[in-house]
C-alpha cells in the first residue's frame, strides 16, 4: 500500500540490466510487489542463470509476470523488441545496464562511453518513441569523486575522478536536460555506495567475470580458498585503524529502495531526483574482516599494500532525504551482509553455471 493507504498500482516495467547484481536482486524485490517485467540484457557480464533463479524464488504465479529479451542497450532493434514484449505500454523503466568497475574505466574509456552513455542515450530515444517518460537510473556515489564533507549529502561537488564516475554524471545531466526540455519526465538517479551482501536463499549473489574490483568478493575468494590473501591497500589512511571506510549496504536494502523510489514516481509528485541510497554507517577494511570471520567461522589470512591512486580515505552517505522521501532506511547491518554473501559463496563457489 501507498504512503496514503491507497493501494499501489501494480505496473508493467522495462528493467535493462536486469540480469547483473543488483538487477537480479531488484526483479526478485519487483515482482514480489506485483509488478510486471520485461528484462533486456545482453549477458555480457551476466549471466541467464541470475534470472532463471529469479523464477524460481519469486513462486509459480510470478513466472509468468517476467518476460526475458537477450540485447544490447546501444541497439534501438533490441530496444524496439523489449518494448514491443511488454503486454501493455511499458509504464516505467528501472534501467541497469552499464559497465561498473573503475579501474577498469580507466584503461577502457571508449567502451565506457559508449556502454554507458550511448546506451543511456539510445535508450531514452526508445522511451520518448513508446511515449514512456518515468525512469529510475542506477547512478553511484563515485561521481562525488574526492569527497569533501562527510557523510556525504546529495548537494555535495559532482567532481568524478575516473571515465566511469565521468559517465555517471553525463547521463545524469542528460536525464536533467531532459526534463528541462520536455514536461512530463519522472526521474530518479540512485546514487549507490557499495552494495554487497546476496539473497539469504544462496541462490542470488554477485559474481564477478574475471578479477574482482570490490573488497567483499576479495574476501569470499580467500575464505573459499580462490586466493592465498586478501591485499588491503593502504593502512595509513586517517581512520581509527588506518584502513579505508566505506558505506556498505545490502543489496536487497538497495533492491528495495528501488521499488521506493518507483512507487513515488508513479505517484507523479516529483519530475527530477538525485538520492542517496546508504546505510549511513561506515565500516573499515579491518572491521569488515572481523565481522566476516565471526559470520562465517573462516579466517580472512591479509596483506597491507601502499595505498593505490584514486581511493579515499571514507566514504559514507548521508541517505537522510531518500528516507525522507521513500520512507525506507538499510534495515539490514553488516553481520546480516557478511552472513548473506558468504552463503552465496559457499552454494556457489564458482559463481553462476556458465
Amino acid at each position: 500500500y501507498g504512503r496514503h493507504g491507497n493501494k499501489k498500482a501494480m505496473a508493467q516495467l522495462l528493467v535493462t540490466g536486469g540480469a547483473g547484481f543488483i538487477g537480479s536482486h531488484t526483479c526478485l524485490t519487483l515482482l514480489n510487489a506485483g509488478h510486471h517485467l520485461v528484462v533486456l540484457d545482453s549477458f555480457a557480464n551476466s549471466s541467464p542463470t541470475a534470472l532463471h533463479r529469479v523464477s524460481e524464488l519469486a513462486g509459480t504465479e510470478a513466472l509468468f509476470r517476467m518476460q526475458i529479451v537477450e540485447g544490447d542497450v546501444r541497439h534501438p532493434d533490441d530496444l524496439n523488441r523489449a518494448f514491443q514484449a511488454c503486454k501493455s505500454n511499458v509504464e516505467a523503466v528501472v534501467h541497469f545496464a552499464g559497465l561498473k568497475a573503475p579501474r577498469d574505466s580507466i584503461l577502457q574509456p571508449l567502451q565506457y562511453w559508449d556502454v554507458n552513455l550511448v546506451g543511456s542515450l539510445r535508450l531514452l530515444e526508445a522511451m520518448r518513441s513508446f511515449n514512456c517518460r518515468t525512469i529510475i537510473f542506477s547512478s553511484s556515489a563515485t561521481l562525488y569523486g574526492f569527497p569533501e564533507i562527510v557523510p556525504i549529502p546529495e548537494t555535495a561537488p559532482i567532481c568524478p575522478v575516473n571515465p566511469y564516475g565521468q559517465t555517471k554524471a553525463a547521463v545524469e545531466q542528460l536525464l536533467a536536460d531532459m526534463t528541462a526540455s520536455e514536461d512530463g519526465w519522472r526521474i530518479a538517479s540512485l546514487r549507490y555506495f557499495n552494495p554487497v551482501g546476496a539473497h539469504p536463499s544462496g541462490r542470488l549473489g554477485e559474481d564477478p567475470h574475471g578479477q574482482p574490483n570490490n573488497l567483499f568478493p576479495c574476501i569470499y575468494q580467500v575464505a573459499i580458498g580462490r586466493r592465498a590473501k586478501l591485499e588491503i591497500f593502504g593502512a595509513d589512511w586517517p581512520t581509527p585503524d588506518g584502513t579505508g571506510v566505506r558505506d556498505y549496504i545490502h543489496v536487497l536494502d538497495l533492491a528495495e529502495g528501488h521499488s521506493r523510489a518507483l512507487d513515488l514516481l508513479m505517484q507523479g509528485d516529483f519530475q527530477l531526483l538525485a538520492l542517496n541510497l546508504g546505510s549511513g554507517q561506515g565500516h573499515s577494511v579491518l572491521e569488515v574482516i572481523h565481522a566476516f570471520e565471526v559470520a562465517s567461522g573462516q579466517r580472512v589470512p591479509y596483506c597491507l599494500r601502499p595505498r593505490r591512486p584514486g581511493d579515499v580515505a571514507i566514504t559514507v552517505a548521508d541517505p537522510s532525504k531518500a528516507n525522507m522521501l521513500l520512507h525506507w532506511h538499510a534495515r539490514r547491518g553488516l553481520g546480516e551482509i557478511c552472513r548473506d554473501g558468504w552463503a552465496w559463496q559457499q552454494a556457489n563457489p564458482e559463481g553462476y553455471p556458465c
